[in-house]
């Protein structure tokens, strides 16, 4: 494996012909250019969809730009969350401060959006400039009668985990606020589904035909209502776990909410998601509804996909996402395309996660933690990979090797969660891989020469 630098060789791991020992968790190397993002874009997307409140960053006017609308997150009623507010910080108030200038930006906003809370992002300057958030947030709350949360933020802090560690904190005081609201004794709440492209109304639909309540998505088409009464749900079903399983945590340490993890993506992993659930609550009706859907939307759907199997069998992919949880299923729906993975990565990954696909891939495959285009670039080489699957700072890197790409990150439009959205899956993944633009690609046409020469 070319392209790597020293200092994150025990971070890239090649099944079959390394010792496995690779290391995760590590602040990114210098230099290595990451595809990681920050803490504060961390805790923004976290949050974002909770379309009935206040966002406010506190911060200079570029934070806001770049986490403007990055969800696909969709919303039943209200949108306030489409809103990028910013308090703007200056070169006046850095030397100064900008605690007035955060508390008029509170009161006027609040005033005129009429939000039911509000969130406060402190970014890498406030941080510096050591602005007092809490004691703002805590005025504003008591003027204006409303939850005001600081979100900390501050990006020199960490990475993006830790961003969705400062969100988690934030939206737990949100929690155990009502006691009033009716619940079901066959109640969830969902963590960690963002209801991209819609996908939280799909996984809730099919809660709704096994007769399970969903209390609350956090954050998903989320209101703040339905997060007040979370606590009274019976089961925490996590979803994206490098983002909620704190909050999931802290929901059973303060309640004794059990909590699962699951993901939607792929036939095997959302079956399994609906069947964990009617298996915790252990009643005979639940259990007949998960079979009778199950069973008529994988009836549903295999026909299809064989068809698309017969073009892709033989095919390789290269994976690199954001949460370790996503890689695992997207492995798998793969597989039922008739696709190997040849390599395959994440932003935030922890040495359990990595085993499993030790586990789960096949001799030679590349396992790698935290990477970069560079490396990344010569993994797809190296292996002759025809599909990338990853984000919006993937997708260069894909089109300028010339091999087909399929976006799997939180700003995407296309549902890919739940067996339609398996079906939405695997009609990309054939549209792209197949089409008959790549074989006109000059990266392409250059590895082809170069694998004749070799052979030579």
């Amino acid at each position: 494996m070319i392209g790597i630098l020293n200092e994150r060789k025990q971070q890239v791991f090649e099944k079959g012909k390394d010792s496995f020992g690779i290391e995760c968790g590590k602040p990114s190397t210098a230099g290595s250019v990451s595809q990681r993002a920050c803490v504060f874009c961390g805790s923004r997307v976290v949050l974002y969809p909770i379309a009935d409140a206040l966002h406010l960053i506190h911060g200079p006017i570029g934070c806001a730009s770049y986490t403007w609308d990055i969800r696909g997150s969709m919303s039943s009623g209200a949108e306030l969350h489409r809103m990028s507010f910013s308090t703007d910080l200056r070169e006046q108030e850095v030397i100064y401060g900008g605690e007035k200038k955060l508390y008029a930006a509170l009161t006027e906003l609040i005033a005129r959006y009429k939000p039911k809370a509000a969130f406060v992002y402190s970014t890498c300057i406030v941080g510096l400039i050591g602005d007092d958030v809490e004691a703002v947030c805590a005025r504003a709350a008591k003027e204006n009668g409303i939850p005001v949360l600081p979100v900390h933020s501050e990006g020199f802090k960490g990475t993006k985990k830790d961003g969705y560690r400062a969100a988690c904190e934030a939206v737990f005081k949100l929690i155990g606020t009502d006691n009033e609201t009716p619940v079901s004794p066959f109640s969830i709440n969902i963590l960690g589904e963002f209801n991209l492209a819609g996908e939280t109304w799909i996984i809730k639909d099919y809660y709704r035909r096994m007769g399970i309540e969903v209390t609350s998505c956090i954050t998903g088409d989320g209101r703040v209502g339905e997060i007040a009464r979370a606590h009274r749900a019976k089961l925490n079903v996590v979803q994206c776990s490098g983002s909620m399983t704190s909050l999931a945590k802290m929901m059973q340490d303060k309640w004794g909410i059990p909590f699962i993890r699951v993901s939607y993506f792929g036939i095997e992993d959302m079956t399994g998601a609906l069947y964990d659930v009617a298996a915790h609550f252990n009643d005979e009706l639940i259990t007949q509804k998960t079979t009778e859907l199950v069973s008529a939307e994988v009836s549903a759907l295999l026909d299809t996909l064989e068809r698309y199997k017969t073009d892709l069998t033989g095919k390789k992919a290269a994976i690199y996402v954001g949460g370790s949880f996503k890689s695992f299923s997207l492995v798998k729906a793969l597989r039922h395309l008739g696709m190997e993975t040849v390599v395959v990565g994440s932003q935030t990954g922890t040495k359990e996660d990595y085993e499993y696909l030790k586990e789960i891939t096949e001799e030679g495959t590349i396992i790698c933690d935290d990477t970069n285009p560079l490396e990344l670039s010569s993994f797809i080489l190296e292996k002759g990979a025809d599909l990338l699957i990853g984000g919006v700072k993937e997708r260069p890197i894909a089109y300028k090797m010339g091999i087909a790409f399929c976006d799997h990150n939180h700003e995407r439009k296309e549902a890919l969660a739940g067996y339609e959205g398996m079906l939405n899956f695997a009609k990309e993944v054939h549209t792209s891989v197949m089409s008959p633009v790549w074989k006109f690609s000059p990266a392409r046409i250059r590895a082809r020469s170069q694998h004749k020469e070799a052979e030579r």
